[in-house]
């Protein structure tokens, strides 16, 4: 409201001088022109009486000035014949003897000396005072009579010009604050219109900071496009924080659940060795080797896990990624060869185009030994089936997948698999090794990528994973 209070004052200030300027020059104009024209009929008329001598002329001038007195609201004529006297139609335009039955002296002398200066001659405009007349704007036109020069002149007040200025004046003060009014009346609607929805979004804020993550912004139907649109991104953020919120407790405590079981093995494993079953408490060597069997398998479930959790940590951060060139085919290769030697499978090398793409070669050997890993959970020694194909998917997109002929997943989790500690019944349990992260990494190193990740059924009615990644 103050700015638009600033802006309308500054717009009223500018016009006013406008207009303020612009009346006072035609208001002089129209004076000028006015008393032009008296001057110079006055001076038409002693010339048209034809008066042979100065005298005669000054007779005339004296008729003409009696016909037509002067009031507040007529024009002031005079005649100066410089040497032989002066004609005007206010008596005492040229001074008087004695003051008015209303003015001392003082008064009167001043005005003696105001009509001295009306007698001396100024042709074209000028601005005098005179007597009980006050400012005038005069012009005298020249004339020959009896061989001497007269003048001519005629005058009006310029307290006109002023009296007219202060009415625009006041006009313009009223009409001032009237629209200064209106302009803030209207500035606060506005405000408050655009506001009320600016203070509903602050109050949903407000509420959030305190950890409610409920409430949404509803606006009206009659809010404006940019504000609808702020709402509904402020809504889409709402909606997403409250989805991270909700699977990062889900995630806190599905980790909870994963470490606690190995921890609770070492613990037991650990009251098991300072017990034993002997009087002296020791264990026997084959108790003690079980013993420590079983503690390193935890601890490396363990680090599998913690290794496993910082890299769907660091997934989101912008050095997740070492880019490079990578060779598919030969990488998949050299993958399948070495995972050849640590189970017993039937790994087959189906299409391999020859495609070269830039990806961190780390990451995408990490994502593929966790699709093969997870093949290799699902199929049965030795003859499982474990394939990779490498293939192009238009200009823009290689294709890798890696397919199983295992028991497959069920259409109604196959968006699931890839959920952080996600376990199909009976398919994938603690028991075969797997906290339920594999799939989920394999998801964050191809978004990573700006690629992405899904699974269907096989050929052999297992399934096949499809990795997407962009070939530029």
């Amino acid at each position: 409201m103050a700015s638009v209070a600033a802006v309308v004052l500054v717009a009223l200030v500018a016009i006013f001088a406008v207009v303020y300027g612009s009346t006072r020059s035609q208001l002089e104009s129209q004076v000028d022109r006015s008393v032009r024209g008296s001057a110079l009929e006055l001076r038409t008329a002693i010339v048209e009486r034809g008066a042979e001598s100065a005298r005669t002329a000054l007779a005339n001038a004296r008729r003409y000035a009696t016909s037509q007195p002067y009031t507040k609201s007529s024009v002031l004529l005079f005649v100066l014949i410089p040497g032989v006297g002066e004609a005007g139609n206010h008596p005492e335009l040229f001074g008087a003897s004695k003051p008015d039955d209303d003015e001392t002296e003082a008064e009167q002398a001043r005005e003696n000396v105001e009509g001295l200066r009306m007698q001396r001659p100024a042709p074209g405009y000028s601005t005098k005072l005179a007597p009980d007349a006050g400012s005038v704007r005069l012009f005298e036109a020249s004339f020959r009579v009896g061989g001497r020069i007269a003048y001519a002149g005629a005058g009006e007040p310029a307290n006109a010009v002023d009296h007219a200025q202060e009415v625009v004046t006041h006009s313009f003060e009223l009409a001032g604050v009237i629209g200064l009014g209106l302009a803030l009346l209207a500035a606060y609607v506005v405000g408050t219109r655009i506001a009320a929805p600016i203070r509903r979004s602050a109050e949903v804020a407000a509420r959030i900071d305190a950890g409610d993550l409920t409430p949404r912004v509803q606006l009206p139907a009659s809010a404006s496009s940019e504000l609808q649109v702020m709402a509904d991104a402020l809504n889409r953020m709402l909606d997403r924080l409250a989805t991270a919120f909700s699977a990062q407790r889900e995630f806190v405590a599905d980790a909870s659940h994963e470490l606690r079981t190995p921890l609770t093995v070492l613990r037991g494993q650990i009251d098991v060795m300072s017990g034993g079953d002997r009087d002296d408490g020791s264990l026997s060597p084959e108790e003690l080797e079980r013993v420590q069997r079983l503690m390193e398998a935890e601890i490396a479930r363990l680090t599998r896990l913690v290794d496993d959790l910082l890299v769907l940590a660091q997934s989101d951060r912008d050095d997740f990624l070492y880019r490079a060139p990578v060779q598919l085919d030969e990488l998949v290769t050299e993958l399948w060869d070495g995972l050849s030697l640590i189970a017993e499978r039937n790994f087959e090398l189906g299409q391999l185009e020859p495609v070269k793409i830039s990806a961190d070669p780390d990451r995408l050997a990490q994502a593929l030994r966790n699709l093969a890993r997870n093949a290799i959970t699902h199929t049965r020694a030795p003859d499982g089936l474990v394939r990779v194909d490498v293939t192009r998917r238009g200009p823009a997109t290689v294709r890798i997948t890696v397919s199983d002929d295992g028991p497959g997943i069920a259409p109604e989790l196959r968006e699931r698999v890839f959920e952080r500690f996600f376990r199909t019944d009976g398919a994938r349990t603690r028991a075969g090794g797997g906290a339920g992260l594999g799939l989920a990494i394999v998801q964050a190193i191809a978004e990573a990528h700006n690629g992405s990740v899904r699974v269907t059924e096989s050929a052999s009615s297992g399934a096949t994973f499809a990795l997407d990644l962009p070939l530029d």
